[in-house]
């Protein structure tokens, strides 16, 4: 869901905020070329926290690399599919794979990878989505926090 932060504008949030969870923010997406008017390169932070670990990243995408549209797809075939569905960001600093598990449910799993050349750390962490809905509400969210950077 999205919510407005005093300071950062609008972020998208991923995960539960239970005692043990982490839990995954989307946030400051801008443009870093601003004066190049068609620049459709688009940067935003993802931030990873739990109980005890933050971890944060800065991800290069041209244009939101269809991430909304991914997980839009994803929402579409509720029903299921086989095997892992995978996407990236341009840079690759942040990967999603998915895969269904017991009950329907999606289980999005998040990489967030220092950038290469150095490519010294990656952290992955797992949350779990109802089908359908859900999945839809969270395309929906990314599509208006990208929509959301001028």
């Amino acid at each position: 869901m999205i919510e407005e932060e005093d300071t950062d504008g609008s972020a998208v949030y991923v995960g539960d905020g239970g005692p043990r969870a982490i839990r995954l923010r989307l946030y400051e997406p801008m443009r870093p070329f601003p004066e190049d008017g068609d620049d459709l390169m688009l940067d935003f932070l993802v931030n990873a926290r739990g109980e005890w670990l933050c971890v944060e990243v800065s991800v290069r995408t041209w244009g939101g690399d269809g991430l909304d549209a991914f997980l839009e797809e994803l929402a579409e075939d509720f029903r299921g599919w086989e095997g892992a569905r995978s996407w990236r960001s341009l840079e690759r600093d942040l990967t999603l794979s998915a895969e269904r598990g017991p009950g329907g449910y999606v289980h999005l799993t998040w990489g967030l990878h220092d950038r290469p050349p150095s490519s010294e750390w990656h952290f992955e962490t797992t949350t779990v989505h109802a089908p359908g809905e859900a999945m839809r509400n969270l395309a929906a969210d990314v599509r208006e926090f990208f929509a959301s950077c001028p």
